[in-house]
């Protein structure tokens, strides 16, 4: 696999919070299954990494929401272009709950980050055809 691509995290919040995430201030969040959706058409591999990390400044709204607890369950990855982000975000935002703005800052869509079954959340890894990220 090239080192670029699109991605998605699944992240189990296993008690409701409130996380201030940047400048989007404040978010309650309920307990349960969250997905994010990413790309890096540069290092992915460090995004990746980055993402699982303890000790990082805060930068991307996901940085908040991981650095409060959570822990990235699953990581699905493929090969892809920018695009495909927000196509696999339109595509989740049919089945599942988003958080306003989150995660979508540099595109127009609505959120990159959602809430619901996990069943829900997890129909994009089959229909775009990611692979389970291991390493």
């Amino acid at each position: 696999m090239k080192d670029r691509g699109v991605y998605i995290l699944l992240i189990n919040l296993k008690k409701p919070q409130k996380i201030k995430v940047g400048k989007l201030g404040e978010i309650s969040f309920e307990s349960g299954y969250y997905i994010y959706v990413g790309s890096a058409q540069n290092g992915l591999k460090n995004r990746l990494e980055r993402h699982r990390s303890r000790s990082k400044k805060l930068f991307w709204h996901i940085d908040y929401f991981l650095n409060s607890g959570t822990e990235i369950e699953k990581i699905f990855v493929k090969e892809g272009p920018k695009s495909m982000e927000c196509e696999m975000a339109r595509f989740i935002s049919k089945n599942a709950r988003g958080i306003p703005k989150f995660g979508s800052s540099d595109c127009k869509c609505d959120s990159h980050f959602f809430t619901g079954k996990v069943d829900d959340l997890l129909k994009v890894v089959s229909e775009f055809g990611l692979i389970e990220y291991d390493r």
